[in-house]
């Protein structure tokens, strides 16, 4: 099931997308389940909730065309956007400088402002002319847990959804050990464009991830090649961390993002990014230049 959230016309909703259109899940199901976040929870606490919600869904036209709504980023209410640097390894071969590989993920966090929805524009600000995209493939906790052994790490993952995790370069920069001014700009990452739910994915199969900027491809590399892979990422992070439902983990970027090029190749207004995997879907973004307010 592909689980997306949107506004409508009658609001900020959620919905189940099914035969090229959107069931409006929030609207029919109301007060304690009007997000995907609540959803999730209520699924945690009575386990079976989803499966009813697919029932629904698939018994349900459509109440909106793919082209009727405005996407939101996945979950808009998530309580914990944590993200995964440098954890390919391909990309950490980018940063080792000769130094042995970390023994641990490297772990910072966004703020819900700082992403918007599939379809929407990410804001470069004037700032910086150093807005760098970077695809990833997100974790959505279905489950709340607090060290969560790795062999069951995958009963707490409701599903998977992308992000580009848009980074102002020269911001990461500012401080010497800390990466979150140059990940928080108002606006410059996405979430999207839906959340499929893990029923239609094998636990441990081998996602490939792209990342294409005005059709050229600029990222490629798969999930078989993570140094820290999913199960271990959920079990790590919950041991100094409650995961709860709703929560989004971004488990880091390949090679190819635009700060590597000679010259470096930054998104400007006009470009569009797109974040695929097969089994998920295509996150695609236009670039626009901030407006003065």
């Amino acid at each position: 099931m592909r689980l997306a959230s949107f506004h409508g016309g009658a609001g900020p909703s959620y919905g189940a997308c099914v035969d090229g259109g959107i069931v409006d899940l929030g609207r029919r199901l109301g007060a304690g389940r009007r997000t995907l976040r609540e959803l999730l929870v209520a699924n945690d606490r009575r386990p079976g909730v989803l499966d009813e919600v697919e029932t629904l869904a698939a018994a349900s036209g459509p109440d909106a065309g793919p082209d009727d709504v405005r996407y939101l980023p996945t979950v808009p209410d998530a309580q914990k956007i944590i993200c995964i640097g440098v954890n390919y390894r391909d990309r950490d071969a980018e940063y080792a400088d000769g130094q042995r590989p970390a023994g641990y993920p490297s772990v910072f966090m966004r703020t819900r402002e700082s992403l918007v929805g599939h379809r929407q524009p990410l804001i470069r600000p004037p700032e910086s002319a150093q807005l760098d995209y970077e695809g990833e493939i997100v974790l959505v906790m279905g489950r709340e847990g607090r060290r969560i052994p790795a062999g069951s790490a995958w009963d707490h993952v409701a599903g998977l959804t992308l992000m580009n995790d848009g980074s102002v370069r020269d911001w990461l920069r500012h401080g010497k050990f800390n990466v979150t001014q140059g990940k928080n700009f108002e606006g410059s990452g996405a979430l999207g464009p839906w959340m499929v739910t893990t029923d239609e994915l094998a636990e441990g199969e081998t996602l490939h991830l792209t990342t294409r900027v005005n059709g050229e491809l600029r990222q490629h590399d798969s999930t078989a090649n993570l140094r820290f892979g999913f199960a271990y990422l959920i079990s790590y992070l919950s041991t100094f961390m409650r995961l709860k439902p709703g929560d989004l983990i971004a488990t880091g970027t390949p090679a190819g993002a635009g700060v590597r090029f000679d010259p470096p190749r930054y998104l400007r207004a006009g470009d569009v990014v797109e974040v695929s995997v097969a089994q998920i879907g295509t996150l695609s973004n236009a670039v626009e230049d901030e407006r003065s307010v």
